[in-house]
């Protein structure tokens, strides 16, 4: 008993006890779910009967699968295209905020707004309703003279566009981030760059660039990573249409699991996503040391 209470006395035990719940969490909900999607990519599974274990059937049926390429090449083109052109709105509306005035409050609030709700379903129906024939772009590009009748939604060129748009528009978290790490910039450095004849353009490319790049790497991983499991405006707007052409990976994934039922299948998918995100993720690691400063101000 008195060893009980000498252990339950320590600080270590402590934040063990208060750890636990987490701990429990993460280990219920997400490594044995995990293990159990492992096993079944290596079954056959419908869900409504008992998996079948098949080996590496899944994983060689994924190489011979056309869709399956088609997926990864649209889902590369989305995260390698909408990334970088969310990343430079957030930094350009950043250092438009940067000064303190009366309404800057709300301007934070009303940019950050499009990032907690543009992945509702809600947004996304709204956002159909936009790009419709009859919709409200047609609609305006009509009023200013421009004779629109395009089916945004229903050509191959364009539909892919939409879905992009909707995710660069939802740059607000990534401009807080950018924000934030542009008020740590020391004045002084801006101060001496201008004594010297520095103008705005290369105080920005030699001061604040070279500083933000540890922030731009961090927003980096984070959206390259959102961008390849961007589910639900791809699945409430186009459903992949037209011919697959706007089909992402995760609704892929998702179609085969349970429209499909065709479960096996779909962890494997999963898991060759989970790869491929560890390898993107590594690589941006591994030549990190070559383009992020991480020395002091």
């Amino acid at each position: 008993m008195k060893r009980l209470k000498r252990m339950m006395g320590k600080e270590e035990t402590a934040g063990v006890i208060f750890t636990l719940p987490f701990l429990i969490g993460f280990l219920f909900f997400m490594i044995v779910p995990m293990g159990i999607s492992l096993y079944y990519s290596f079954c056959k599974f419908d869900i409504l009967t008992p998996p079948e274990f098949i080996g590496l059937k899944n994983y060689i049926d994924m190489v011979a699968d056309p869709t399956f390429w088609q997926t990864v090449k649209v889902t590369f083109f989305f995260a390698f295209v909408s990334v970088p052109l969310k990343l430079i709105f957030a930094l350009l509306v950043a250092l438009l905020l940067l000064r303190n005035t009366k309404l800057s409050g709300f301007y934070r609030a009303a940019y950050y707004l499009p990032s907690i709700i543009g992945g509702s379903v809600a947004v996304s129906i709204l956002w159909k309703r936009m790009f419709a024939v009859d919709g409200v772009i047609n609609k305006l590009l009509n009023t200013v003279g421009i004779d629109s009748s395009v089916s945004w939604l229903g050509e191959k060129s364009t539909a892919i566009w939409v879905l992009i748009l909707l995710v660069v528009w939802q740059f607000g978290s990534s401009m807080l981030i950018f924000l934030s790490a542009l008020k740590q910039i020391p004045s002084t450095l801006y101060e001496a760059a201008m004594m010297d004849g520095a103008g705005s353009v290369k105080r920005f490319f030699k001061i604040t660039l070279p500083l933000l790049t540890p922030t731009i790497f961090f927003n980096l991983v984070m959206q390259i990573i959102n961008g390849f499991l961007t589910f639900t405006q791809c699945f409430i707007i186009t459903q992949g249409k037209p011919m697959n052409s706007t089909l992402l990976y995760t609704v892929y994934m998702y179609q085969q699991s349970f429209e499909f039922r065709n479960t096996g299948y779909g962890s494997a998918l999963a898991w060759v996503m989970f790869l491929i995100l560890g390898l993107i993720t590594a690589v941006l690691f591994k030549t990190k040391k070559y383009w992020v400063y991480e020395g002091g101000v």
